[in-house]
């Protein structure tokens, strides 16, 4: 009986160890989660759409009367990215030892940009956070809107492309070895066509690691340049002058920057800082030229009006737009009809490029695979003349 009754009593004692260690490798695998999360947060990116939904969510609750604080961990309860939970509840924390909501989120530039921060700020000096906040949230979300559109528009083009480069060194790798391999069988010359393709394979075959360490030095080269405040001004004014894609880039460029400023100047933003701020959000040195060059005439009594006609930059019909919001005293409404056509101009462009690239595309995918084609069957028309000898 003594046995049984030791057996029966380390039974449940093995049984129970075994859930212990489970839990505790558990316990231990989200406690390092958790800490590589928070040692993300300080650096942590946030998506300009993931930025949209939290603002416009902060302003709903502050909207309904909920205290700061409270409408934060009602935000970090519901946020399913854990590392943006961890950046919440730090600003919530901040603020509750007494700093202020824009102190909190300026510890954390990377996921709050300058206007968000900047607004906030406008919002405790003026008493209308929550206002500001959804003004805020709806310029974030035309910003992403148009960003999403542009995209797609660009993603056919882009996959087809991809798709071709790829097809295209198939054939030579892999199909055209095979064909040159018959062709060397009939002892014959080929086919200027026929000849270029074997010999542009072979060099592909034998030089296909210098190739790409070519292309990465070049894409690396390019980047280190485009870092340099010269090889900046130089890329962005090549992107503004392309061929079909730089009529886009110019107005998006435009309606950002009349969204921002209208944005900024009717939250109650000082005209000097929202300058400072437009040229930071414009990622455009056209941009940041004429923000530097306003700020310098607005601070010695002159109007922006006057800047941007003497800029080629800015379009004639916007120069007149914003000289008459100035006498008006609506500046700010002007500068949102502005951005609001760009907006439309934006769309129409997307869906005329779109239409207009897919017959390109067709064009050129059956100009380089079909001429592939028949360059490697060019010899096999001609079998009988090149088995012969006859050329």
């Amino acid at each position: 009986m003594a046995f049984i009754s030791s057996g029966s009593s380390a039974a449940p004692a093995a049984k129970g160890a075994k859930p212990k260690v489970k839990g505790g490798f558990a316990a231990a695998q989200a406690l390092a989660k958790q800490k590589a999360f928070e040692k993300k947060a300080g650096k942590y990116k946030l998506p300009l759409g993931e930025l949209a939904i939290f603002t416009q969510q902060l302003a709903s609750l502050l909207v309904a009367g909920l205290p700061l604080v409270q409408c934060l961990e009602a935000l970090q309860d519901q946020t399913e990215d854990p590392v943006f939970r961890i950046v919440i509840r730090d600003v919530r924390a901040d603020i509750s030892t007494g700093n202020s909501f824009s102190t909190a989120v300026r510890k954390f530039p990377n996921s709050f940009n300058t206007l968000f921060i900047s607004m906030v700020e406008a919002g405790e000096a003026s008493g209308g956070l929550a206002e500001i906040l959804g003004k805020v949230a709806g310029y974030f979300e035309a910003s992403v809107k148009l960003t999403k559109k542009v995209k797609s528009a660009m993603t056919y083009p882009i996959a087809v492309i991809g798709l071709a480069i790829a097809l295209v060194n198939v054939l030579l790798i892999f199909v055209i070895p095979v064909f040159a391999a018959m062709f060397a069988d009939f002892g014959a010359k080929l086919p200027a066509p026929t000849q270029f393709l074997i010999d542009l394979s072979n060099f592909m075959k034998a030089w296909w690691w210098a190739i790409g360490l070519g292309a990465y030095a070049i894409y690396w080269g390019v980047g280190k340049y485009t870092a340099t405040p010269k090889g900046r001004r130089h890329k962005d004014q090549f992107l503004v002058k392309a061929p079909i894609f730089g009529n886009l880039i110019h107005k998006i460029a435009l309606s950002r920057f009349c969204r921002t400023y209208a944005t900024l100047i009717r939250s109650g933003v000082p005209i000097l800082r929202t300058l400072e701020i437009v040229a930071a959000a414009s990622n455009k040195v056209q941009i940041e030229d004429a923000c530097d060059e306003i700020a310098k005439h607005v601070s010695q009594g002159g109007q922006v009006s006057e800047v941007l006609a003497a800029n080629p930059f800015f379009p004639p019909m916007m120069k007149h737009m914003v000289k008459a919001g100035e006498s008006t005293g609506n500046v700010d409404g002007m500068m949102t009809k502005i951005a609001d056509f760009y907006d439309v101009e934006c769309e129409a462009t997307v869906a005329s490029l779109t239409s207009l690239i897919e017959p390109m595309l067709i064009v050129f995918l059956g100009v380089v695979v079909g001429g592939i084609v028949m360059a490697m069957f060019l010899p096999i028309f001609q079998l009988g003349a090149v088995a012969g000898g006859l050329q």
